[in-house]
């Protein structure tokens, strides 16, 4: 998901004027989610189809979440595959594209105009992803260096294009009734492909590589990747099939169960890293990445219990589905950036300003470029709020929702800063 640090070879990183504005965009969305977020917490007493809370979602999990990733990997995948970015003018298209798109599909939604504003925000995305989608298959097909990170990379953005194709679908389904069913009845396939599709198969691909990397340790699997792949792609497979054929109870924990072997499988993958890593002492980003892998775990027991209580009509039925896409974008997505951020953007920077001297010693740490005082305390209190806005969603109590989406608001204003620290830092003599 990010780019790796370490004795890359300039020849293979993509420039940083290709990278740099989808962090810097990704943390302001980041912030524009949380201040919704906070600005909206009573909304989430209620119905998860609510204006708000699909603007909210869409900011946390296009804006953000997406928006680092698609930035980041342009200057991972050349790394991976040995070669260099089939173009940094598709990079720079699809930048723009998704940066005028992501706000009016978020306005759409959060004023629920599925008119133009939805529907041109939409476009824009679609557009946004094929044009990432091209870049990187130019990429891995020039380079002739096909991996199993590289395969991983690559399903993941068809999956992304199949669900951003398909969430424009629904958008006009509001208006067209291209659909036979409802918008709101095609939900959760929409969201599935996008969790699982995109972020599930992305972070693992890549984080199986940059893990073990920033552990410096020489654990490497690809039979067990390839069996986790395979798990994870027939699994929705299988949930997409059973969707249509309108067998939704007691078949779905098929790809249920596909679906936990996978994510099992890469837990104890990222357990072997660490019990075999050279460096043992382990710095505060890679703990909190690594509490990310952990975490993921949490929404796949809420999928478990969504699935054991649906069609009771019970408040835990209306509330669990809440819960679990909170966890899922607030959560796992949320703490892994978090983490990897402040190990891949200080290079980056670095990289920028300090390459020229590199090799006279003259240059600070990369780690010296970010504030080490204001991650800490953005990560506790990121872990504060979070457990608090969850709780809240759980036993439905709105004072633990106003607190908790003040927390994180205030993690986003410390991650702001320091990203901002890191963007625009200054050469220094030393």
């Amino acid at each position: 998901m990010f780019a790796p640090l370490g004795n890359t070879g300039t020849s293979r990183t993509t420039s940083y004027k290709v990278v740099l504005p989808f962090y810097v965009y990704s943390a302001a969305a980041l912030l524009a989610g949380t201040v919704m977020l906070f600005s909206s917490s009573s909304n989430f007493l209620g119905h998860y189809f609510h204006p708000h809370i699909l603007a909210i979602t869409h900011t946390i999990a296009l804006g953000w979440g997406t928006m680092i990733i698609l930035g980041a990997s342009h200057q991972l995948v050349p790394v991976m595959v040995e070669g260099q970015l089939y173009s940094n003018r598709l990079a720079t298209i699809s930048f723009w594209l998704a940066a005028i798109g992501i706000p009016l599909l978020v306005y759409g939604f959060y004023q629920f105009n599925m008119g133009w504003p939805a529907k041109w925000g939409g476009r824009f995305v679609v557009l946004a992803i094929l044009a990432y989608l091209i870049n990187l298959g130019m990429s891995i097909y020039k380079s002739k260096n096909e991996n199993v990170h590289a395969v991983f990379i690559f399903t993941s953005v068809v999956w992304l294009f199949l669900t951003a194709f398909f969430g424009l679908a629904l958008v006009y389904n509001f208006t067209y009734s291209l659909m036979p069913n409802d918008s709101l009845h095609y939900l959760p396939l929409h969201v599935h492909a996008g969790v699982v599709g995109w972020f599930l198969l992305l972070v693992i691909g890549v984080a199986s590589r940059l893990i073990p990397m920033f552990l410096i340790s020489k654990y490497s699997n690809a039979h067990l990747l390839w069996r986790i792949y395979w798990l994870i792609n027939g699994g929705l497979i299988c949930y997409v099939l059973l969707f249509y054929l309108n067998q939704m109870q007691t078949l779905i924990l098929i790809p249920g169960f596909c679906l936990l072997i996978a994510i099992l499988l890469f837990v104890f993958y990222c357990y072997r890293a660490f019990k075999q890593r050279m460096r043992k002492q382990v710095d505060e980003q890679m703990k909190l990445s690594l509490l990310s892998v952990i975490m993921i775990l949490v929404p796949i027991a809420l999928l478990f219990l969504i699935i054991s209580i649906q069609h009771t009509d019970s408040e835990t039925e209306k509330t669990l589905p809440l819960t679990y896409g909170f966890v899922i974008l607030f959560g796992w997505i949320t703490a892994i950036i978090f983490g990897m951020t402040f190990k891949t953007l200080p290079f980056i920077v670095w990289n920028k300003v300090y390459h020229l001297r590199a090799k006279s010693g003259k240059s600070p740490n990369p780690k010296d470029l970010f504030n080490h005082t204001i991650f800490n305390s953005m990560s506790l209190i990121y872990i504060i709020g979070f457990i608090s806005f969850a709780l809240g969603l759980l036993i439905r109590e709105a004072m633990l929702l106003k607190t908790g989406s003040l927390l994180l608001l205030i993690s986003a204003l410390l991650y702001n800063w320091n990203v901002v620290k890191v963007v625009y830092h200054q050469p220094k003599t030393l």
